[in-house]
């Protein structure tokens, strides 16, 4: 072989692991990830919902794969955030296990990480939040919210976040494969009061859960909330057309899901099915089978190290939930995994409003585990409100007509036992038959017969928790209630809110 032959070749081999990188990142696929804020599982039709119009989501769901069985692990906002971004369950987070808290600077995040795997990463809407970072950006990326829009109703947040991710694209530009956070604040309240008369609704169309009377308030209030989740699906849609248009459909990954339920009673922040149950829908031609449902239970702390593994890079040490490769490539429908066949769920504190004598915040501390026809539930501190102090309004549920309607009935009404249903202090042990009572009306701890499955389950919760470090588990869960809260808090000797800036003076 000649000598410049040789070379060449030589040449060539030094190059070939360049090419090849060069080729692995141009098929490395784009992650569109959609998350709503505070939209129930059955708001949406690929969920069987019958009033609520979505049909972008759902025509994502008909060509992609619908999880049944996907659940938030702490349902509020900030904590089942900070389990998406990290990977990490709810008990595993700090002060970000806590509502409004400080997400800590040591937990690596996905769209940081994927930043160093050469993607561009940014979000627009409402990151993680609410509560403080010490990083220059939202723990979900760089920000991009500055496109207005007019909204069609009152309340609805005026951040164009289809047109700020078409202009995330325009500037970063086709070179680098992009991960980004489409992030919805609707349907959020508040909600421009009666606006289903201006969508043309009717109160027919509402169907109202077993846990609310039914009255023309409540289904007032559920069509106001249903005009903000169809804005949602709107702004998926004309995100799923900016990729048509630019060509990277093709090789986009797109997931839709929501932090939690609905910002109503008994739903938002409550372990209770609603509460914590969430949609969960990916999209990835040529790679998911169309039209599958996966019933494996899944959880929020493992969407980061799938999207580790689906870029091609291991998921970070910190990371333990796990990934869902397995389950978005198979062919089949129905379980995939079989030790899938559970999920852990938890809150510590959300909101404050609740105190001791000593005027001091506390958690409604939980731990629950849901299978597949059972969910109990071990409420730790049983003599704390669950939704907050009533002289404080209960403060861990927003304000709304159905709140106001059922805080504002007495002993003695014939409709008493809502209220005691959505606000009233709860047991120590609840057991609800989920195929039989999936809204979590009849609580069968206290029936002999289910004191040998309540102990099994109580055995088998506790013994994964203590694997994971729950602290709360470990006798040590007193540390939630001393984490700062850096929203308006309450001066228990004025029953006025102090501003977080205050708040944070007092404690340093």
């Amino acid at each position: 072989m000649k000598k410049s032959a040789l070379h060449t070749l030589l040449i060539g081999c030094l190059f070939l692991p360049l090419v090849a990188n060069a080729q692995k990142s141009k098929e490395r696929p784009n992650i569109l990830f959609c998350i709503a804020d505070d939209a129930s599982m059955k708001s949406f039709g690929a969920y069987g919902d019958t009033f609520i119009h979505t049909p972008s989501i759902d025509s994502l769901a008909k060509e992609g794969v619908v999880f049944n069985n996907a659940y938030n692990g702490n349902p509020k906002c900030s904590p089942a955030r900070a389990c998406i971004l990290t990977g990490k369950y709810s008990w595993q987070l700090k002060e970000a296990a806590d509502h409004n808290g400080r997400f800590p600077s040591e937990f690596k995040t996905y769209p940081q990480l994927l930043a160093n795997e050469g993607y561009n990463v940014g979000f627009s809407g409402k990151g993680w939040g609410p509560g403080v970072y010490d990083t220059a950006d939202n723990p979900a990326g760089p920000e991009y919210n500055s496109i207005k829009i007019t909204p069609p109703y009152e309340n609805i947040s005026n951040i164009d976040y289809a047109a700020n991710f078409g202009a995330f694209l325009n500037e970063k530009g086709e070179e680098k494969p992009f991960c980004f956070w489409l992030g919805a604040k609707e349907p959020h309240r508040a909600y421009e009061l009666d606006s289903w008369k201006k969508a043309g609704r009717e109160l027919k169309e509402a169907v109202v859960p077993p846990f609310y009377p039914d009255n023309d308030i409540v289904r007032g209030d559920l069509l106001d909330y249903a005009n903000e989740v169809e804005w949602y699906d709107t702004q998926v849609g004309r995100a799923i057309q900016i990729l048509r248009e630019k060509g990277l459909l093709e090789n986009t990954m797109i997931v839709v899901t929501s932090d939690h339920g609905m910002p109503f009673p008994r739903v938002k922040g409550q372990i209770y099915e609603e509460g914590f149950h969430i949609p969960l829908i990916f999209y990835w031609k040529g790679k998911i089978y169309p039209g599958r449902t996966v019933n494996d239970f899944v959880s929020f702390s493992d969407l980061a190290p799938t999207f580790m593994e689906v870029v091609g890079a291991l998921p970070h040490r910190q990371m333990t939930g796990g990934s869902l490769i397995k389950q978005l490539l198979s062919p089949k429908s129905g379980q995939i995994d079989p030790s899938r066949d559970h999920v852990l769920l938890g809150k510590e504190r959300h909101d404050v409003g609740r105190s001791n004598e000593d005027g001091t915040d506390l958690a409604y501390p939980v731990r629950a585990i849901r299978n597949d026809s059972l969910l109990y539930v071990h409420n730790i501190k049983p003599k704390r409100w669950p939704v907050g102090n009533p002289e404080y309004g209960f403060l861990n549920c927003d304000g709304s007509p159905t709140k106001t309607y059922l805080t504002d009935l007495k002993p003695g009404d014939k409709e008493y036992f809502f209220f005691e249903m959505n606000f009233d202090k709860r047991p120590e042990h609840e057991l609800y038959n989920i195929q039989e009572d999936p809204h979590c009306i009849n609580n069968l701890a206290d029936l002999p017969e289910y004191a040998v499955q309540i102990k099994k389950l109580r055995t088998q919760m506790e013994t994964e928790l203590i694997a994971q470090g729950d602290p709360r588990t470990l006798g040590n869960g007193d540390i939630f209630d001393n984490y700062i809260y850096y929203g308006k808090r309450l001066d228990y000797k004025t029953g006025e809110r102090i501003s977080p800036l205050n708040y944070v003076k007092q404690d340093e």
